[in-house]
């Protein structure tokens, strides 16, 4: 059975990888909200069980569940001297500039009976008052008053940004903020070294320490030979080019053309899966204020330049171009509906970011009842979550999980 296999949006979904929130949420305080990506503070308890509450929406359909704390430690119980290369790297990485800290973080990290612990102190952010006898001896120490010595990662519940899975391959990202750039270190190692996924044969679409920025909530993968792309604030155009070369050229796949959409530079519109996902062969649903705006391109191999790419503007609405590429007639289902009230309220709050279980059966937040029921309306079975904690760190079910393994879909639109 192949381990990674991705080829669609909507083929059935038989295994998904998930991060329950863990005390990252609890190290959110007002004073650093907006260097953490945070608007609001979550209350860690009740966003537990909303979560828990969608992993057994996967269970319930036969999906197999997967824990991103479970891979990465499985991936370091292999080897002593891997656990070492990670602790390091991730010591590097989280800018710890004094040396005897930096000693002292790696004791406290290797005093971990549990590697399972170990990791979700690492996702959770250390705490100076955390280390055994420390005293302020640096200038930043008596200058900063910051509590932490590394910082918690609280945006690691969306799994679906640090890395992609593309058909049997993954595009590792180089994220957009330092806030959330060593997120991509636990995807690094469960693809190096993991007992299951982890293997040295593993196409890179992508790897972090790639220049431009790209993360996973702008790749849609509409089928085995049609990927969408976001150029978004944390995709950047370069980045794509890279991808669509390894795609084209550098691995063996079926891929023809990459679309990419740009797509407005702000908040709300962080990723394109926040304005567009699709939900069945021939039904998107996207936020209104994007369907006759979005500008597109077209990317395709040169056929008389190896490893150079022939980029196109692609002209008319949605709809249209979605229909070309995919070979039929589309539907555009609008989140919240026609009246722009609700419409910019439920897409703020992901009504237009569904994660697909089987084509026409998609996993929604409760609180977006007017997307909801159009959805129904369209045909699309909905199962419904509860996020009045979890909407807070604005991403929906997509945001909320990474595909491993969907079934290839059985027929195209």
């Amino acid at each position: 059975m192949k381990q990674l296999y991705v080829t669609s949006e909507i083929g059935e979904l038989k295994k998904v990888l998930l991060h329950r929130p863990g005390g990252e949420i609890e190290n959110l305080t007002p004073k650093w909200l907006s260097q953490l990506l945070f608007d609001d503070i979550p209350w860690l308890d009740l966003a537990q069980k909303e979560h828990d509450a969608f992993a057994d929406t996967f269970r319930n359909n036969g999906v197999e569940v997967l824990y991103l704390t479970d891979l990465v430690a499985e991936s370091l119980d292999a080897d002593n001297l891997i656990k070492d290369k990670f602790l390091n790297q991730f010591i590097s990485e989280a800018s710890v500039t004094s040396d005897t800290l930096s000693e002292k973080l790696y004791e406290y990290l290797k005093s971990f009976k549990s590697t399972k612990e170990m990791i979700s102190s690492t996702m959770a952010g250390i705490r100076k008052k955390d280390l055994p006898e420390f005293e302020k001896r640096t200038l930043s120490d008596h200058i900063r008053d910051y509590p932490f010595v590394t910082d918690p990662m609280p945006n690691l519940y969306f799994t679906r940004d640090p890395f992609s899975i593309i058909n049997n391959g993954v595009a590792i990202s180089n994220m957009f903020s330092k806030t959330r750039s060593r997120e991509t270190i636990y995807g690094e190692y469960i693809f190096k070294y993991h007992p299951i996924y982890g293997d040295p044969d593993i196409p890179k679409f992508y790897n972090r320490d790639m220049i431009p920025t790209i993360e996973g909530g702008d790749i849609l993968v509409l089928s085995d030979e049609v990927l969408a792309i976001g150029v978004s604030q944390r995709t950047h155009p370069a980045a794509i080019e890279k991808l669509a070369k390894n795609i084209f050229y550098n691995y063996k796949t079926n891929y023809q053309v990459v679309l990419a959409f740009d797509i407005p530079k702000y908040r709300a519109f962080m990723h394109l899966d926040t304005i567009i996902t699709q939900v069945d062969y021939c039904k998107f649903l996207i936020h209104h204020d994007v369907k006759n705006v979005l500008k597109a391109y077209e990317i395709r191999r040169n056929p008389s330049k190896k490893n150079k790419l022939n980029v196109k503007p692609i002209n008319g609405a949605l709809d249209k171009i979605l229909s070309k590429y995919l070979g039929g007639p589309i539907t555009l289902i609008p989140c919240g509906g026609e009246d722009s009230v609700a419409a910019d309220r439920e897409q703020w709050n992901d009504g237009a970011n569904t994660v697909v279980i089987r084509p026409g059966e998609v996993i929604v937040y409760q609180r977006n009842h007017i997307t909801n029921d159009l959805l129904k309306k369209h045909g699309i079975k909905i199962h419904a979550i509860p996020s009045s904690e979890l909407s807070r760190g604005r991403g929906g079910p997509r945001c909320m999980s990474m595909p491993f393994i969907r079934d290839d879909i059985k027929r195209q639109v």
